[in-house]
C-alpha cells in the first residue's frame, strides 16, 4: 500500500501541469506564481513557523543555500513552467519534465567529474533522440529551420533548473525536519516572486482562476510533498523515484481528456524514447538496489 504515496503525488504533479496550461488562458504567470507559494506559506506558518523561528541562529548560516535551493525548485521551475504553458502543451511539459533524472545525471557527472557508465551514456542518447523528435513533431531536422518552440525551450531550462535543484537538496542535505526545511524555502520563494508579481500586467484572480490556484497551492505544493516524503521514508529514495517515470503519461491522459490535447504519433514515439532513455540510465542504479535488498 505504500506505493500509494509517491503513485499520487505523480498523478498530482501530472495534474498541476495541466493546471498550468489551463491557467495559461485565465491568470497571469506571475500572478499564479506569487499566489501558489503565498498560499503554501500562509497554511503552513501556523505548523511551522514557531519552531523555524526558535532555530533561527541555527538556520541563519544556510540562509544561502535555501535561498538557493528556493529560487531553482520554486522560482525558476515553478515560474517558468506558467509562462511556457503560453506557448507548449501540456503533453510537452510532461514530456520534458520527464528528462529530471537524466538532467540529474549529467549535471552530477560534470560536477564530479565523473564519466557516466554505457547504460547512463546509452540512456542519455535515446532520450535526446526522443526529445529532438517530439520537438520537431516526427521531424526533427526541422528544429535547424526553425529552431525550438519557446514554451519547450523554457522548460527545458526548468528542467535543469529542478535537476540541479534535487541535487544539491542532497548534496547539502541541510539539518533541520523536512517540512521547516519546505517552510523556508517557500518563504524564501515568495520573497524572491514579489518583483515576477509586480511585472504581472493584472494580479486579479478570475472566479475560474479560483480552483486554480487552490490547487496549485494546496495540492501540488504541499499534499503532493507530503505523499513523496512518505514514499520516500517507506520505500527509499531509489525506488520512490521510479514513479516519475509516470509523470508524461499521467500528464498526456489528464492533458486528453480535460483539455482536449490530441496524442499524436510524434508524441508516442518521442516520449517512448524519453522514457526508454530514462529506465536504461537508470538500470544500473536499479540492478544495485536489488542487489542490496537480497
Amino acid at each position: 500500500m505504500h506505493i500509494l504515496f509517491p503513485l499520487l503525488a505523480v498523478m498530482i504533479w501530472a495534474t498541476n501541469t495541466v493546471v498550468s496550461k489551463a491557467a495559461a488562458g485565465v491568470l497571469e504567470p506571475g500572478a499564479i506564481s506569487f499566489y501558489r507559494w503565498f498560499l503554501a506559506a500562509l497554511i503552513l506558518t501556523p505548523f511551522c513557523f514557531r519552531a523555524v523561528w526558535q532555530q533561527r541562529q541555527a538556520i541563519r548560516p544556510y540562509l544561502g543555500k535555501f535561498a538557493v535551493l528556493a529560487l531553482l525548485g520554486m522560482v525558476l521551475f515553478q515560474c517558468i513552467a506558467y509562462y511556457a504553458a503560453h506557448s507548449t502543451t501540456a503533453t510537452n511539459m510532461g514530456v520534458i519534465t520527464s528528462l529530471v533524472p537524466l538532467s540529474s545525471l549529467l549535471l552530477n557527472a560534470f560536477m564530479t567529474k565523473t564519466k557516466p557508465s554505457m547504460a547512463a551514456s546509452l540512456g542519455i542518447f535515446l532520450s535526446l533522440c526522443g526529445v529532438l523528435y517530439l520537438l520537431g513533431q516526427g521531424h526533427p531536422a526541422s528544429l535547424l529551420l526553425s529552431g525550438i518552440n519557446h514554451g519547450d525551450a523554457l522548460m527545458l531550462i526548468g528542467t535543469v533548473a529542478y535537476a540541479l535543484y534535487g541535487i544539491l537538496l542532497r548534496r547539502w542535505a541541510l539539518p533541520f525536519k523536512r517540512w521547516h526545511n519546505l517552510y523556508i524555502q517557500i518563504v524564501l520563494a515568495v520573497l524572491m516572486l514579489i518583483p515576477v508579481a509586480f511585472s504581472a500586467q493584472s494580479m486579479a484572480i478570475p472566479a475560474e482562476g479560483v480552483g486554480l490556484v487552490l490547487f496549485a497551492g494546496i495540492a501540488s505544493s504541499l499534499i503532493a510533498a507530503y505523499c513523496w516524503m512518505q514514499g520516500v521514508h517507506h520505500l527509499g529514495a531509489d525506488r520512490t523515484a521510479v514513479f516519475m517515470n509516470l509523470l508524461p503519461l499521467f500528464t498526456a491522459l489528464i492533458a486528453m481528456f480535460s483539455l482536449g490535447e490530441a496524442i499524436q504519433g510524434f508524441h508516442l514515439i518521442g516520449g517512448g524514447l524519453v522514457l526508454l532513455g530514462v529506465i536504461v540510465a537508470q538500470m544500473q542504479s536499479w540492478m544495485k538496489l536489488k542487489n542490496l535488498n537480497k
